[in-house]
């Protein structure tokens, strides 16, 4: 892994921000490899496994909500729900409610891989946080929330804007 040192001749509030965003952003990253790289012993992505951890833990869920709760695009979803699908992993059926929807949920393969994998899941995750103590785990935690909620309340406070970004390439 290349390590940059922050040369960022801005002021120093701009410095440290900058340098806490990519430590935040290279730890995240290590933590995230090291985590799940016994996934692929099951012939699951990063992603795969979200979706199956996040039926099982929260049952059926329409496409929309499950990419809101594993942090991905809609879009990149669809694959990984087809492949899933086509693995026998999960099932897509209409809600009975609302026929627009569709809501996936585990088959009973997907819900025995899962079982067999989630341990072992955890205790990567658990070794991966390993060199926190306690104390330090607390404080990531505590500090983890602040940022993510304070980020949240920007997003939701800004104003929404109609336009669509100009591509550099089209000239559109």
């Amino acid at each position: 892994m290349c390590f940059m040192p922050n040369r960022y001749a801005g002021s120093p509030e701009d410095r440290a921000a900058l340098d806490a965003y990519i430590k935040l952003w290279r730890a995240s990253h290590a933590v995230e490899a090291a985590s799940n790289r016994h996934l692929a012993a099951h012939n699951l992505t990063i992603s795969q496994f979200g979706v199956i951890e996040a039926l099982y833990h929260l049952g059926p869920l329409s496409q929309r909500v499950l990419a809101e709760k594993i942090l991905r695009s809609s879009g990149n979803l669809t694959m990984v729900i087809d492949n899933l699908e086509r693995d026998g992993l999960v099932r897509r059926d209409r809600d009975e409610v609302d026929r627009r929807i569709m809501r996936v949920s585990l088959t009973p393969d997907g819900e025995a891989l899962v079982g067999r994998v989630l341990p072992t899941h955890v205790s990567g995750i658990r070794e991966a946080f390993s060199v926190l103590t306690a104390e330090e785990l607390a404080e990531l935690t505590r500090l983890s929330k602040k940022l993510g909620l304070g980020m949240r309340q920007r997003e939701e406070a800004a104003p929404v804007t109609t336009g669509r970004r100009r591509s550099a390439r089209s000239g559109a």
